[in-house]
């Protein structure tokens, strides 16, 4: 079956649909992403030692802000080029440049080189975010968009608990040059790019399935919801605002605990070796039930979804503070697992639909970019502060801390504001 013939719809029947394939496409997307962002962390002792020593934890921290720096750079500029030029010509020159970064990391002698590889693979990175999106949306049937949208997401799951475990096996275990994870991440993402020039249609193949989705959302829109459009106001009144304020805080626990923990198992927490990865793996495999188990529960229970956001959001706070407050290792790993299974994986598609049924039609878009600056912001800080923490007390125990004093806040935030709407 030829991906870009324009007779799709009576080929269809003779392979698996085109929805589905992109559903495997992207979350493979984000398994090839998350490997290798996951992949330094549990190794910063051996680039450290690579480099000559003397490193800070602060700086340490610094490779992973810098490459969600240039990924938050690249949201809007991504976004605009998917709607002007397509998604096919975003997606591939921004994996290229993902390659070409992985790369020059594995060959860096200075840390400086690891910031530039790091942000260059942000930058990369950054093309894939408004394209999937943009994919799902327009070629996901809508009945079955929250449920699938979970599915993709897990590819980030799976991939941050590869990676983890691949790393502390091959690096930390077998003691295998750090660079061997940089290897394998080229690889796969050279593997990505043949999957997005051979499945991902072009624009104009892609006109007429896009319209046939467009013309059934159409019928339930009313004159007066087409012509609403996204003003200041309504983009940062204050049910948006504490939402974004909400997303910030998720996203801070989530990447400094994706960060920072392996580090903290190995060095404040008495773990070793693979028992490193494994156990902070666990954060990334439990998420995978939990976002597929909310999302269909959210979908199922529409009117309440507040409620789903508040309980998780509380409830993974109440389990990062018993992973820092933990002296047994099997009530943190059991903390650990409880997080993962609640938190950010779990409760972002759930955020992300009541965002999209309470922003104004015309500007979803607009909304969803403004709410995913502020959560990758949190990306950039995250890591550095904690690593300065670090080196100021010796332990990264007030990075967690901070963390859940975050999602409280946060949480309590977006009740408040949903209150009174209610109200």
């Amino acid at each position: 079956m030829d991906g870009g013939n324009r007779m799709e719809t009576k080929t269809v029947h003779s392979g698996m649909e085109y929805w589905k394939k992109i559903i495997i496409l992207l979350c493979s997307g984000w398994v090839t992403i998350w490997i290798y962002r996951s992949a330094l962390a549990p190794v910063y002792p051996q680039i450290n030692d690579s480099l000559g020593g003397g490193i800070s934890d602060s700086a340490l921290g610094s490779i992973s802000s810098f490459y969600f720096l240039g990924y938050v750079i690249m949201q809007i500029p991504a976004g605009f080029l998917v709607d002007k030029i397509g998604k096919k010509k975003v997606l591939l020159p921004g994996f290229i440049l993902f390659a070409i970064a992985a790369f020059l990391i594995s060959q860096a002698t200075s840390i400086g080189m690891i910031y530039a590889g790091s942000f260059l693979a942000g930058i990369g990175c950054g093309s894939f975010y408004g394209a999937a999106y943009s994919l799902t949306s327009q070629n996901i049937p809508q009945a079955k968009r929250s449920f699938s949208t979970a599915i993709v997401n897990s590819g980030s799951a799976i991939g941050s608990g590869f990676g983890l475990i691949l790393s502390s096996l091959l690096v930390v275990q077998m003691q295998m040059p750090w660079q061997t994870m940089m290897y394998i991440s080229v690889i796969l993402i050279i593997c990505m790019l043949i999957a997005f020039a051979l499945i991902i249609r072009g624009n104009k193949d892609d006109v007429a399935f896009i319209e046939k989705i467009k013309l059934e959302e159409k019928k339930q829109a009313t004159p007066e919801k087409v012509k609403e459009d996204v003003s200041f106001k309504s983009l940062f009144a204050p049910r948006m605002l504490f939402t974004y304020i909400l997303y910030f805080a998720t996203c801070y626990a989530y990447y400094m605990t994706v960060t920072w923990l392996p580090n903290f198992l190995g060095t404040e927490r008495g773990f070793k070796g693979v028992a490193i990865g494994f156990s902070a793996s666990l954060v990334a495999f439990a998420s995978i039930p939990g976002a597929l188990l909310f999302s269909r529960l959210a979908d199922k229970f529409m009117n309440k979804k507040i409620q789903f956001i508040v309980v998780l959001e509380l409830l993974a706070a109440a389990m990062l503070l018993i992973t820092v407050q933990a002296t047994n290792q099997v009530f943190l790993l059991i903390a650990l697992i409880l997080y993962g299974f609640l938190g950010k994986l779990a409760v972002e598609p759930i955020i992300i639909s009541w965002l999209g049924e309470n922003a104004p039609k015309v500007g979803v878009g607009t909304t969803l970019g403004v709410f995913n600056f502020f959560g990758m912001m949190s990306s950039v800080i995250a890591p550095r502060l904690t690593g300065s923490i670090s080196d100021m007390t010796g332990s990264k125990e007030m990075g967690f801390y901070i963390s859940v004093v975050l999602l409280v806040v946060g949480t309590l935030l977006f009740l408040s504001a949903n209150m009174k709407k209610s109200k």
